[in-house]
């Protein structure tokens, strides 16, 4: 009895700590690249974290990044409209509904985050994207919630 209760105890000790499944990070870098082409949370998660870094040296100005969500039926609308709205604004249309999260725009060797609720995302066809003029149809992906 006392060897399984010796052993009871040395299995929960070893026992892996589980990174939060609620929060993700994302890098985007100076090619005009993300590091991830898909980005998914398991549909427990009331809410999300997306950290956003920039790994690259060159300025906002220059080559600016910011992480977008809108549906895919969206997306492209969403940054084209962005273009018009300005870096003050982070390339987004003001109060736009169809944006469902997004950071601020960031320059090399900074980091930003947004932290969103789940609700009715779930099943959903999301697309992430960098709303910076020009680089939506390189900085995109697939956002699956639940799935």
């Amino acid at each position: 009895m006392k060897k399984a209760i010796t052993l009871l105890f040395l299995s929960t000790l070893a026992a892996p700590v589980l990174a939060d499944e609620c929060a993700l990070v994302i890098e985007g870098n100076d090619a005009m690249q993300y590091n991830l082409k898909e980005m998914s949370v398991p549909a427990t998660c009331k809410e999300v974290t997306v950290t956003l870094n920039h790994t690259g040296k060159l300025p906002v100005t220059g080559m600016g990044h910011n992480w977008v969500l809108a549906t895919t039926a969206d997306y492209q609308a969403v940054a084209t409209a962005g273009m018009s709205a300005g870096a003050e604004n982070n390339y987004l249309p003001k109060d736009d509904p169809r944006v469902l999260a997004h950071t601020k725009l960031i320059g090399g060797g900074e980091s930003t985050s947004v932290t969103f609720k789940t609700d009715g995302l779930a099943g959903k066809d999301l697309t992430f994207f960098c709303s910076f003029p020009g680089h939506f149809a390189m900085m995109k992906g697939s956002f699956k919630v639940g799935g």
